[in-house]
């Protein structure tokens, strides 16, 4: 169904999202980098993790409780491998936190070929697609996962959630070969958290079988669910598994203690991040088919894939792509009325002027 939209300007967008994080005691490069993800969510339609589930999550675990420290330093743990940065985050904001380790995994790959970043005690950094398509832009091949906020998601066979929504995102630098990056990202549960309280803002019903009610039974109200489900039954909850065990090889936390911090004080309580980067020319075997050479050969194989009466598929990152095109030629940021008044509501908890949403332009998509 077609929606109304109001249209934002992004300036007028950061200002509020830093203004709101400033106001909560971050540092000034912290509010701007946690704006800049904000923006990119928004700009790509990816209305589950923007600026209001990024304040949401703050208030929720971070310093709504004082779990998250505004203004804490990254403190590089040594490491015998030349290739590897690992990093005690200290509870720092987790989208600055993810910039920085996407950055630094780049530069070692330029060294070595391929370069990993694993961080400890970290807070959430909500949409790991925006992470890998930023480093897929800039040529590179790009991984990473995170273990969820909280445990939301049940085990496969199981009642009770002790599982991450716990993302993987992969990008993929496929601009000369399609125009746009292809980015594999996903929760691993049917939907995220936030995919809920998006409906639930907008007052639409979730899909059937992602999530359960106090009693465990599948609910498609979205103000009765409890916990999540993982997709494809064993499928996801094996690719849920994933997180948690890298995050265990790094030092994380128990996931039924995340971000609970009055809860068991002696354990940990944080987010674990993976951020791995390839440099396409590490991976080149030089042996194309044809006379080939590597970018070629990679739109030969999407081609192919897409081929055979294929045509019509849609590749992953194609509708994110799609909606940043439908942003820019808007001249803003995109936002339904719900969110305007959401967004406001945050205005006026930081004293930062409100949006005039009868000031706003508007389009219909």
């Amino acid at each position: 169904m077609p929606e109304l939209f109001h249209i934002v300007p992004e300036a007028q967008h950061n200002a509020l999202v830093e203004a709101a994080y400033c106001h909560r005691g971050y540092h000034a490069d912290e509010a701007a980098e946690g704006a800049r993800f904000c923006a990119e969510a928004t700009r790509h339609g990816i209305r589950t993790h923007n600026g209001l589930k990024a304040l949401h999550l703050d208030h929720l675990f971070g310093t709504g409780v004082k779990g998250w420290t505004p203004g804490a330093q990254i403190e590089e743990i040594p490491t015998r491998f030349a290739a590897v940065k690992v990093w005690n985050a200290n509870r720092k904001l987790g989208q600055s936190i993810a910039y920085r380790a996407m950055d630094t995994a780049i530069k070692l790959a330029d060294q070595y070929g391929v370069g990993t970043v694993s961080v400890d005690n970290a807070t959430h950094y909500l949409w790991g697609g925006g992470y890998v398509i930023d480093a897929a832009r800039r040529g590179y091949i790009a991984y990473t996962n995170c273990t969820a906020a909280i445990a939301e998601v049940v085990p496969f066979g199981g009642k009770a959630p002790t599982l991450g929504t716990n993302p993987h995102s992969w990008g993929f630098p496929t601009i000369p070969a399609i125009g746009f990056p292809i980015v594999i990202d996903w929760a691993t549960s049917v939907v995220a958290m936030g995919r809920v309280q998006q409906l639930k803002r907008e007052g639409k019903p979730l899909p059937p079988f992602a999530a359960v009610d106090k009693d465990g039974k599948p609910t498609t109200d979205p103000a009765a669910v409890t916990a999540l489900l993982p997709f494809g039954a064993h499928k996801g909850y094996g690719l849920s598994l994933i997180d948690e065990l890298v995050a265990g090889f790094i030092g994380g936390s128990l996931p039924t203690l995340r971000n609970q911090w009055n809860n068991r004080p002696e354990e940990k309580h944080g987010c674990s991040f993976f951020f791995q980067v390839i440099h396409p020319d590490a991976l080149s075997g030089g042996a194309f088919a044809l006379g080939r050479n590597q970018a070629q050969n990679v739109k030969a194989v999407i081609d192919d894939v897409l081929g055979h009466g294929n045509e019509a598929c849609i590749l992953p990152g194609q509708i994110e792509a799609e909606w940043a095109k439908k942003t820019a030629a808007a001249g803003g940021l995109l936002f339904s009325a719900a969110e305007i008044d959401a967004f406001n509501e945050l205005a006026t908890e930081c004293g930062h002027p409100q949006w005039n949403r009868s000031a706003l332009k508007t389009i219909t998509l």
